[in-house]
């Protein structure tokens, strides 16, 4: 059996609420030691907004996209 398969047999047994936290500082772990991807997510978000800027995408409401969908 795993480490992970061990935690996760482990946590099974907390109550939602101690779940919902070991989840929450699992989660939290994770946003800070991957950095790489959060610049990688910066620099997406800066080329879509220069592309927006130069006149090359148009935005759509969330409405449409939603109607676009359903």
């Amino acid at each position: 059996m795993s480490t992970a398969d061990t935690v996760f047999n482990e946590a099974s047994a907390l109550s939602p609420l101690e779940k919902a936290r070991l989840i929450d500082k699992l989660i939290s772990d994770l946003d800070k030691s991957d950095q790489e991807i959060n610049q990688l997510w910066v620099k997406e978000a800066e080329d879509r907004i220069d592309t927006y800027e130069q006149g090359k995408i148009k935005a759509i409401s969330l409405e449409k996209l939603l109607e676009k969908y359903r």
